[in-house]
Formats: structure tokens, sequence, C-alpha cells
């Protein structure tokens, strides 16, 4: 009979090693029995994590090792969004390539990756056919959650995919009027010259 080997002990060095992206003791550890889909306090499993921390090889061995790439946090934060959010375009190119979705309820990779101002991600989602245009839970579009936080590049990005100009956010607001609520002349010319009036 196979010893339980998941003991408090081996979990922690578990743990450590995704934090640390060592891929050979995680993959060691997962060959004596620990689960590829194991989580932290928080609920974010050891894929959330490394693919956070930007840990590409061991998110490699973790799909290999056939850990979840559609899991949902607590939260409802996927490894993709954690990809996403940080900017980890390799991370997001291989969970998307392993089955992650690009598209679903509630805030979605691309609205992280606009948030975050991570441009070469959005236009990575967007050619994946992410919802350019999706409302996030707070009631804004991508182009204006990039907008909100003064992100030219990611506005541009959206914008050279037809991001919509015209909708409106929960306060009746465009992006076109994010931006110059936020003094912010410098998107606010962007987004005159794609289209966008007063």
């Amino acid at each position: 009979m196979v010893p339980n080997l998941c003991t408090a002990q081996s979990f922690e060095r578990l743990l450590g090693a995704v934090k640390l992206g060592d891929a050979q003791t995680v993959s060691t550890l997962l060959q004596q029995g620990l689960d590829p889909n194991s989580a932290d306090t928080d609920g974010n499993t050891i894929l959330m994590i490394a693919a956070r921390l930007g840990h590409r090889d061991l998110v490699s061995v973790l799909i290999a090792r056939k850990a979840s790439v559609k899991r949902r946090s607590p939260h409802g934060d996927t490894a993709l969004m954690f990809a996403s959010l940080k900017g980890h375009l390799a991370i997001a190119k291989l969970l998307v390539e392993n089955g992650a979705e690009v598209s679903h309820s509630d805030w979605t990779p691309l609205q992280y990756a606009a948030f975050e101002g991570r441009p070469e991600v959005v236009k990575y989602l967007i050619e994946q056919r992410a919802d350019i245009n999706g409302l996030a839970p707070n009631g804004y579009t991508p182009l204006m959650l990039a907008t909100l936080n003064g992100h030219l590049e990611a506005a541009r990005a959206l914008l050279h995919e037809d991001a919509d100009l015209n909708v409106r956010g929960p306060k009746g607001e465009t992006a076109l009027e994010i931006a110059k609520e936020r003094m912010n002349k410098e998107l606010e010319v962007l987004l005159r010259r794609a289209g966008a009036v007063d």
C-alpha cells in the first residue's frame, strides 16, 4: 500500500518549491503522490501560483501532470487571469494552447490585462477571440479599464482592434469622458484620433 504523502510537511515543501519555480522538486513531489491541483489556504492552485509568479517551465510541468487550467479560485480567478494580470505572455499562450478559457462570466483575462496595462497580452487575447467589449463586473469595458488606469499602450492595442468607443460605464461615462476626468491628455488625444467625440 502506498503511504499517504500528503502530509503538512510535504505540502509546505510543495508550496515552497512552486514559489521558487523549482520544477524539478515539484515534479518529484507530484510523482510521490501529491495532487497537481493542490491549493494554498486562499484557494489558489499551484498552477495559479506558478502562472502569477511567471514560472513558465513549472507551468509546463504542471500542465503535463494534468493540473486543471480551467479551475477557478474562490475569488473567480484562473491561472490565465493571473498570467494576464502580471503580463506573462509566454505562460498565457501555454495555458490557452492547453485549453484555458479566454472568455467566461465574471472578470476575464482580457479585462485583467487591460486593467494592469499589459499590451502584448491584450493583443494576444484579442487574437484568441476574447470579448473585446465585454463588461467587467464593475461595468467597464477593457478600454475603459485601461483608460481608468492611464495605460496608453493597452488602450492603443484595444483601439487597433476596434474596441467600441461609445459604450457607457456605470455612471454613463465613455472612455473619452474617463480620460478627460483623469486629465490624461495622451489618452484623450488617442481616443479622439480613434473617433471618440464629446
